[in-house]
This record gives structure tokens, C-alpha cells and sequence, in this order.
């Protein structure tokens, strides 16, 4: 009989974390997977019989659909140009923040952190005031040295950078502390042999700073990728997708087809569509990171 316990007693710990992922994960997707081969909107919540199977309809109608395309290539830009961004500079901020003191440390260390924490909603607010076409401190800086006004969030183009500029300030904090982490954990003994030897700061960053942190810049690389194509908060609570569409992204998307229009099957094909742009992008990650281990 203790036999027996023992062997069940593992199963009993894990048992309700298994069971709430079950239910508020894994059930939730296996759901939105069968809605979206239906035409399931707020008629057929109410009344079940007027749902109806679609097979690919949806799949087939968004790539037909104008504003999803234009969606999918803003969601690329915010990758193509914020990823590298994130990452790069968290980077950075981490590296200098690890050449400080440890009191000034500890300061800076708050100060890049806070955004990370902070309510997107004030991040708006104080953000809508810089970027405000008329009155904002940007273009009154840049009014200083005769610099015409910039249409921050007016231009399609332009609101996409002034997003991706006001996300990579709000993301840094989290990627700091793990690339500083990182950054400590690597034995001084490598930095001393490598004095001893004559090598410069440079040769140091080079040959021993960054192989050493291999492991943490995939990880955040990695991380931060799945959240840009996941970009939500920003142009939800800045723009609202505009103007024309132009800062529109297919998590933005795929929220407004669902809670906004109430077409849940579309809006949930839609989610999978960037379900599988996400693990694809991440697969070929690993594939990257298994190829680099080999060589």
C-alpha cells in the first residue's frame, strides 16, 4: 500500500496545475481550433443551430482580406525592425550598467526596470503628450533647431517607428536584468588570463563576453520575438490600428474580428495563422541554435 502511495503522491502535487492548464489552456485552443471552421458569431452563441461548418473558408478569406495582409506586414516590420532593437539595446544597457558601481547600479537598475512594470495605460498617456503633433515635447525640441513638425502618430509609416520606439523602452527592462545576470555570472578568471594575455576591452567583448552569453541572448532573442509578433498593447491603446491601418497588427487584428465585429470564427482563424507564423519562427530559432552548438 505505500507502495502505491509513493507512487501516486507526485501526481497528486502536479495534479491541479495540470488540471488548470488543461482547462484555461489546452481546452480554450482545442475550442478556438473548431470555431475557426465555423461562422460562429454572437447570433450563434445565442442560438447554436445557427452555426455553421465553413472548412477553410475563413483561412482562405483572410489571405484575400486586404486589412489582415497589411496587418501581417506591419506585425513583420515591428519584428524586423524592433527585435534586433530590444534586444540590442537592453544589451547594452546592461553592459555599462555592469561597469558601474554597485550603488549606482542598484539605481539604474530600478530606473530601467520601472516601464517594464508600469500600467500601459499611463505608459499612453505620457507617451501621447511627446508625440502630440502640436504640443508634444518632441516636436517643441525639435522646433529648437528649426526642424518642422513630425506627424508622430499621423503618418502611417512614422506612428509604426514612434510605436516601436515607445515598445522598446517599455521592454527593456526585463531583458536588462537577464542579459546583467548573464553578464555576472561569467568567472573573472576568463577577464584576468585575457589581461594577462594583452587584449583590449574589445578582444574581451568579442572572444569572452559574448560567447559566454550565448545561452541568455537566444533565450531573450527568443522571448522577445514570440512578444513582437504578438504586438498588442501599444497600438491598441495609441492608435487603434491607424491611421489607415498603418500601425494595425494581426494580434490587433484578430482582437477587433473577435470582440469588436463578434466574428469568432474569423478572428480565431486568424489566431492561428499567427499561432503557426510563431512556431515557426521559433523552430528555425532552435534550428539556428542547434546548428551554432555543432560547429
Amino acid at each position: 500500500m505505500s507502495t502505491m502511495k509513493k507512487k501516486w503522491t507526485p501526481f497528486l502535487f502536479i495534479g491541479p496545475a495540470v488540471l488548470l492548464l488543461i482547462i484555461f489552456s489546452f481546452l480554450p485552443i482545442i475550442v478556438a481550433f473548431g470555431i475557426s471552421f465555423t461562422d460562429t458569431n454572437l447570433i450563434g452563441l445565442a442560438n447554436w443551430t445557427q452555426i455553421n461548418f465553413v472548412g477553410f473558408d475563413n483561412y482562405l478569406e483572410l489571405f484575400s482580406d486586404q486589412k489582415f495582409m497589411q496587418s501581417m506586414a506591419n506585425t513583420f516590420v515591428y519584428v524586423i525592425i524592433g527585435v534586433p532593437l530590444a534586444v540590442g539595446s537592453s544589451f547594452f544597457i546592461a553592459f555599462f550598467i555592469n561597469l558601474v558601481g554597485q550603488k549606482l547600479a542598484s539605481t539604474f537598475r530600478v530606473i530601467y526596470y520601472i516601464p517594464s512594470v508600469t500600467n500601459i495605460v499611463a505608459i499612453a498617456v505620457v507617451w501621447g503628450f511627446l508625440y502630440n503633433q502640436e504640443y508634444g515635447l518632441f516636436n517643441y525640441l525639435l522646433s529648437l533647431v528649426d526642424i518642422g513638425r513630425v506627424p508622430w502618430l499621423e503618418d502611417p509609416f512614422v506612428a509604426k517607428l514612434s510605436l516601436i520606439l515607445m515598445a522598446v523602452w517599455k521592454s527593456n527592462g526585463i531583458s536588462m536584468l537577464i542579459f546583467l545576470a548573464a553578464l555576472q555570472s561569467i568567472p573573472r578568471v576568463y577577464y584576468e588570463a585575457a589581461d594577462i594575455d594583452g587584449a583590449n576591452r574589445w578582444q574581451k567583448l568579442i572572444k569572452i563576453t559574448l560567447p559566454s552569453m550565448s545561452f541568455a541572448t537566444f533565450f531573450v532573442t527568443v522571448t522577445t520575438l514570440i512578444g513582437w509578433l504578438q504586438f498588442f498593447e501599444e497600438p491598441f491603446v495609441m492608435t487603434d490600428g491607424g491611421p489607415l491601418n498603418g500601425t494595425n497588427s494581426i494580434a490587433l487584428f484578430i482582437y477587433q474580428e473577435g470582440f469588436q465585429y463578434n466574428e469568432f470564427g474569423y478572428g480565431a482563424a486568424a489566431s492561428f495563422i499567427l499561432f503557426a507564423i510563431i512556431i515557426v519562427a521559433t523552430l528555425i530559432q532552435f534550428k539556428f541554435r542547434k546548428s551554432d552548438q555543432t560547429l
